[in-house]
């Protein structure tokens, strides 16, 4: 089967679950085209089946920004005529949905397109007024659609009114990358001393992930256990971030250490993942770290209970409750034998429900239903 993927290029969960979908798919001997501004935040190799198209964009200064849904409509056309593609899969509706019918207005080939809703696609941008109308055409264009949880499905469905059915397809994880490690010393010294727990925290640093928050449950934890923490991710929030650290004196026991590729290493070393978003509709940066054997803290928002079993794989609190999750992380933190035994249920969930044959499996067969490609 031949499957171009439109992603986002940067950091964050869409454009990193479209990354490992098109790099499993390749390794299953179907011919991947990736058609994105840059090369993808995760895919740091090229390999066999896997080709990438680079969209230019074209600034020029009446228009008041690069007009990227345009260029991308014309560069997908382009790879879908040459290479007679399948499957045009969309991961984030806006822009990308809308560029994927425009291209099918501009080739001649025929192929089906699926849209996969990652959350603030539907749950934030789209729901304004100046993009509704849109978005809901770009859905009800779309050939097939995918939501990463049963929390987005349903929201997507009752808000824009949606007639044909959203498979949900969560998110998946390597696991066998993602695992916790043997914790060298010298390593974990660089962030934290023997007798202090190690708490992490990853995101795109935007508004929604709430990254203030973070700062200031730390700062509860760290006057009860002796704490660390470490946050992934470059962003809009990270100097208002900084200033609150300052203000709470706990800056100098917080290490920012931009994006990283690879964040295994220092989810093996962590005790703890703090999830503080308004708007997260599945968490994957939390699956990741369950996967590598770290609980996760955080509030009871979208699709996240799909992924964190309260009191087994970690804690979950309502929404802008700083003092109730600096408590139940102290609960966690203070006892030895529960954050052992959440570390081994946080891995045994991510390996049985959310592993990345599992969730390449169920890609293909959708592939196949849409397709008819039995």
């Amino acid at each position: 089967m031949k499957i171009a993927i439109a992603c986002f290029a940067g950091i964050g969960g869409s454009g990193i679950v479209a990354t490992e979908l098109g790099i499993g798919l390749s390794e299953r001997g179907h011919e991947v085209h990736f058609v994105c501004v840059d090369i993808p935040f995760r895919l740091d190799e090229m390999r066999d089946n896997l080709l990438f198209h680079q969209v230019h964009l074209y600034p020029y200064p009446v228009l008041q920004s690069p007009q990227y849904d345009l260029a991308l409509a014309c560069r997908l056309s382009e790879v879908i005529d040459e290479y007679k593609i399948d499957i045009l899969h969309v991961h984030y509706a806006i822009p990308h949905a809308i560029s994927a019918y425009l291209a099918r207005q501009i080739t001649t080939h025929q192929f089906k397109i699926i849209t996969t809703l990652h959350g603030t696609d539907t749950r934030l941008v789209g729901l304004d007024p100046s993009y509704r109308p849109i978005m809901k055409f770009s859905l009800d264009q779309s050939d097939g659609l995918t939501a990463v949880s049963k929390y987005l499905a349903t929201s997507t469905s009752e808000d824009f009114a949606i007639a044909k059915p959203i498979e949900v397809l969560y998110n998946f994880v390597d696991t066998h990358r993602f695992t916790r490690k043997p914790v060298h010393c010298s390593f974990r010294v660089n962030y934290a001393h023997c007798d202090e727990r190690l708490l992490i925290h990853i995101s795109n640093l935007r508004p929604v992930k709430r990254l203030v928050d973070v700062i200031k449950v730390f700062a509860k934890i760290d006057k009860q256990v002796p704490s660390r923490l470490i946050i992934v991710g470059d962003g809009p929030d990270k100097l208002a971030a900084q200033q609150i650290a300052f203000e709470l004196q706990v800056a100098e026991k917080i290490t920012f250490t931009g994006s990283i590729a690879h964040i295994e290493d220092l989810l093996s070393i962590s005790d703890l993942f703090l999830l503080t978003s308004v708007i997260e509709s599945f968490g994957l940066a939390a699956l990741e770290a369950m996967a590598c054997g770290t609980p996760v803290v955080s509030y009871a928002t979208g699709g996240v209970p799909e992924v964190v079993i309260d009191g087994e794989t970690g804690a979950l609190v309502p929404m802008y409750d700083i003092n109730a999750m600096a408590e139940a992380a102290v609960e966690i933190l203070r006892d030895d034998e529960k954050l052992a035994r959440y570390r081994v249920a946080s891995r045994e969930h991510a390996v049985n429900h959310f592993g990345r044959e599992v969730g390449l499996n169920n890609y293909e067969e959708y592939y196949r239903k849409l397709t008819g490609d039995n």
